[in-house]
């Protein structure tokens, strides 16, 4: 999940003050602790990998192993935690080792452990890091005596080195880490936003069309009370009730819409983008430019199949689900907070490679934010579940510009 905003990178190291800034003291609080953690680590690394050598020829050792690197990976969770608070490095927590169960049984599980990468390399970690403590605990502790003019400039310079060691080492082991990271962050969005929208639908059927249909029941038994005593008042009330049927059909039609409108499925994206567009408070002009166009095919080939020829121009059904839902949010965003100056939008759809590419843009006030309770936050939630994209450039006064990327699957 991809939100592109002007926000700081919270992960480039701060620039260098001549001044004791905050950022300063945490470094030398950093570098000063150093030492000791570096030497129980150093200890830990030294008894586990020589007992456990050691005894490796016999039935002990390798179980014993296993346990060893499963302690070097809390020494390393230990360790980023500490530079997460003294140096603000995030670097992400490695996939834990599934238990014996989910990996198959004993032995699959003891192997996992034993050829287990991060804990390897914060065995690693822990071995290197000892000369290096000794070397900024004496630079930072006599700095503070000796060295101060230039001790902030030092500090910074360690604290990169330390920085750089932490990302090295005790980050996932490669890309496929965190890319299962990333996948089990989306897979709880995706449970998330299914049970959110579960939650509004059940909300509009109790709220909307079952309460209209009750008045509705409780008004045609009165009228059926009143048909032979008063039947003009019953006329009267049947008339009232053929009016409500009318609204409860109507707001079971938007609820349809809302769940999935038939004009999608039926025709496409540009139909029903059309259809959103016209519901916009400022004129929206959309363009959709999907390959494949049907009346092109036709007049190349008078015999192609037109239905043949939509269908290959459409991307798969979540795809063009989540491509209608993310032009209707951000449509209704203009209509709430682009202001009385916008005088249109503009909506554009087309496909770039592998990728569905979506840019809805206005001429409104602007200063749109994904913190600002817009729902582009959400947004970005929902397109990250796919591998998407969400990029927002909202300059105050000149109107927002957001693109949506969403990744093209051919329709089974």
């Amino acid at each position: 999940m991809t939100l592109s905003h002007a926000v700081p990178d919270n992960d480039r190291p701060p620039p260098v003050r001549a001044v004791f800034s905050a950022v300063t003291w945490k470094e030398i609080a950093y570098l000063v602790s150093n030492l000791p953690l570096a030497i129980v680590g150093f200890v830990y690394a030294v008894v586990m990998v020589s007992t456990t050598g050691g005894l490796s020829v016999t039935a002990v050792g390798i179980p014993l192993l296993a346990c060893g690197l499963y302690l070097s990976r809390q020494l390393g969770r230990l360790d980023r935690a500490r530079a997460r608070g003294l140096l603000g490095v995030r670097v992400d927590e490695p996939t834990p080792i599934p238990g014996p169960k989910r990996s198959g049984g004993f032995f699959p599980w003891l192997w996992t452990s034993i050829k287990d990468p991060v804990g390897w390399r914060t065995v690693l970690y822990q071995l290197i890091r000892l000369p290096w403590g000794v070397l900024t605990f004496t630079v930072a502790l006599t700095g503070l005596f000796v060295l101060w003019p230039v001790l902030p400039y030092l500090v910074r310079l360690m604290a990169n080195v330390d920085r750089a060691m932490v990302r090295g080492l005790l980050s996932p082991s490669d890309d496929l880490e965190r890319r299962i990271a990333e996948l089990e962050s989306d897979r709880g969005v995706v449970v998330d936003t299914a049970a959110a929208d579960l939650r509004r639908i059940e909300r509009d059927l109790h709220d909307g069309a079952q309460a209209r249909l009750v008045a509705l029941a409780m008004g045609l038994g009165l009228a059926k009370e009143k048909l032979l005593e008063d039947p003009e008042g019953a006329a009267a009330m049947v008339d009232e009730a053929h009016g409500e049927v009318k609204l409860a059909l109507q707001e079971l039609r938007d609820l349809a819409r809302g769940i999935h409108p038939a004009v999608l499925t039926d025709r496409g994206l540009d139909a029903a983008l059309s259809s959103v567009a016209a519901r916009c408070v400022v004129p929206v002009k959309v363009a959709v430019d999907l390959p494949g166009d049907p009346s092109a095919d036709a007049s190349a080939d008078p015999s192609a199949d037109p239905s043949a020829a939509r269908l290959a121009a459409r991307p798969a059904e979540a795809i063009e689900g989540i491509a209608y839902f993310v032009v209707s949010e951000l449509l209704q965003n203009v209509s709430k907070h682009a202001g009385p100056g916008a005088r249109g939008a503009t909506v554009e759809v087309w496909r770039a490679g592998a990728r569905l590419m979506i840019r809805v843009s206005d001429d409104g006030r602007g200063g749109a934010s994904p913190s600002g309770g817009s729902g582009l936050a959400g947004l970005a939630e929902r397109l990250g579940a796919v591998d998407g994209v969400l990029v927002v450039d909202s300059p105050v006064g000149v109107g927002t510009v957001v693109t949506a990327e969403l990744p093209w699957r051919d329709r089974g």
